[in-house]
């Protein structure tokens, strides 16, 4: 049986998934990465290429031996990855500087952009970014700071594309994930030097930009040898990974509405024309179909605060799951569904609603502790993170309805990590007033990339033909009543952060987390 490999380099890990062509879920290898800081850099992510090329060879060569498929059967690889992270080359397609994505080190050059009259407001009408997270405050921070870096750059792709030119692909780019390196023009879905020469920047930085699906190259010799796969077999392009998770879904018409919840929560809302938000109040990418563009809010750790609060809080619970061979989450899950709305008055201050031209969170806490503490403030705290991320993800929605049309007559796909727990889907079916839908597949930024990959090689038309592949597990009601409380909550939640916020932008206290020039 003839196979596809979609590899997907997300923010904490790099997965191989092996599908059939006509999509069926094989197997996947994982292995976790770290993106270092750089010595005497604050704000730094670096992306080691070295060390993580060789984590991408054991998934391949992992997902081959436990699905024992030979490298005969895979025809053809594509690649999604995390978005804005970005790699130079030299002219000979050598590495010479790499960053992931939040990587932040470009405070001051953002500070620099953001002050020359209309440019911000320039660059994300033209390209849906602002400076927060692109390419190029990046690469001016480059010029300035490691100028024999600069001189030598040729080109610049994102992970995913490098992906494929560490196996042996020409250098290229695609519209999804380039998108978010702020040097796309939203429009054409091209690339456009004056994004870059009105920065300060050389113009010809980018390399030629294709539609996932396309070809750009084989499986070189070298490459062959390191992950046990076939030289010759086919590379394709495939894209960033929420765009390609869509695909995957086979969200494919303009007001479809996909929330990905993992590490962040993800919203993406499809829209058919190349328009931004009025107020720059989010974000918006191309899609990973021709013709199709992504307005995007997104709740920051909502999946992190999750897993902190088990490390810190939860050591009972983290106990008495390890004693019944449980989920630690599992466990806080259970408790928390015995705690009724609104958490015992609880509120969490972590993300803040999405404001992309001024992108920034309050510290961390939680307000309005009372003291008997136990398992039952435990369990309310806990409570308060899984509303609370549900919260924002309704105010993001809020905001791209502003000026994207939304479909209503459709559910909205909830999908990655949190989309297992029964109990959260019903809270965001519940705050969002709108039924969810939740896929069977676990893999749905490989599913899509998958589909890249199938129709390079002529197993599909187009990677959106992929929309038989899908699988629905259930659909998830909500309630009205329940809706009408959590508006109160969202009230409550609203007046607190607003101040919380206030101390943080006043010095009192540190952000979470802020965008360079934030």
């Amino acid at each position: 049986m003839s196979h596809v490999l979609a590899i997907d380099a997300g923010t904490g890990s790099v997965r191989a998934a092996l599908f059939t062509l006509d999509g069926a879920y094989v197997g996947v290898a994982s292995r976790p990465w770290v993106h270092d800081a750089e010595a005497g850099v604050p704000g730094s992510m670096s992306f080691a290429t070295d060390r993580n090329y060789g984590l991408l060879v054991e998934c391949i060569r992992e997902v081959l031996a436990v699905t024992n498929t030979p490298a005969s059967a895979v025809q053809a690889l594509s690649a999604g990855a995390m978005r804005e992270g970005i790699v130079v080359l030299d002219a000979a397609g050598k590495e010479v500087w790499a960053c992931a994505n939040v990587d932040s080190r470009a405070d001051a050059e953002v500070v620099d952009l953001q002050g020359r009259p209309g440019l911000l407001e320039e660059v994300y009408r033209r390209s849906g970014q602002t400076f927060a997270l692109a390419a190029q405050p990046r690469l001016l921070w480059l010029a300035r700071h490691r100028p024999e870096l600069y001189e030598r750059a040729h080109r610049v792709i994102m992970l995913s594309e490098w992906v494929l030119h560490r196996l042996g692909a020409a250098p290229a780019m695609e519209p999804s994930n380039g998108s978010t390196s702020g040097m796309i023009a939203l429009a054409t879905r091209a690339a456009d030097p004056e994004l870059a020469s009105m920065c300060g920047l050389r113009d010809d930085l980018l390399p030629e930009v294709q539609e996932p699906g396309g070809r750009v190259g084989r499986l070189s010799t070298a490459a062959a040898r390191d992950t046990g796969l076939t030289a010759g077999t086919v590379l394709a392009v495939g894209g960033g990974d929420a765009q390609v998770a869509a695909l995957g879904l086979g969200l494919t018409r303009p007001g479809q509405v996909l929330l990905t919840a993992g590490t962040f929560w993800q919203l993406n809302v499809n829209i058919g024309t190349a328009v931004t938000h009025p107020e720059m109040a989010v974000r918006v990418n191309a899609a990973a179909v021709p013709g199709l563009w992504q307005a995007e809010a997104i709740a920051f750790h909502p999946g992190t605060a999750v897993r902190w609060f088990r490390d810190t809080f939860a050591a009972p619970e983290v106990e008495a799951a390890r004693a019944s061979g449980r989920n630690p989450l599992d466990v806080l899950t259970e408790a928390a569904a015995e705690v009724p709305i609104g958490s015992r008055g609880v509120i969490p201050i972590f993300s803040d609603v999405m404001n992309y031209r001024r992108w920034t969170h309050a510290a961390p806490s939680f307000l309005n502790l009372d003291l008997e503490g136990g398992p039952g403030l435990r369990a309310a705290m806990f409570r308060s993170l899984l509303e609370n991320a549900a919260i924002v993800t309704s105010a993001n929605l809020e905001h791209v309805a502003t000026f994207a049309p939304v479909r209503d007559d459709e559910p909205v796909v909830f999908a990655g990590g949190a989309a297992s727990s029964s109990m959260w889907s019903q809270i965001v079916a519940d705050v969002l007033n709108r039924p969810l839908r939740v896929p069977a597949v676990t893999e749905a930024a490989a599913q899509g990339t998958a589909a890249c990959a199938a129709a390079s090689v002529g197993a599909l038309g187009t990677p959106a033909d992929c929309a038989g592949w899908v699988r629905w597990e259930r659909e998830v009601e909500p309630d009205p009543d329940r809706h009408e409380q959590y508006l109160d909550v969202r009230r409550r939640w609203q007046s607190a952060y607003d101040v919380q916020r206030d101390l943080m932008l006043a010095g009192v206290t540190t952000p979470m987390w802020h965008a360079p020039g934030s």
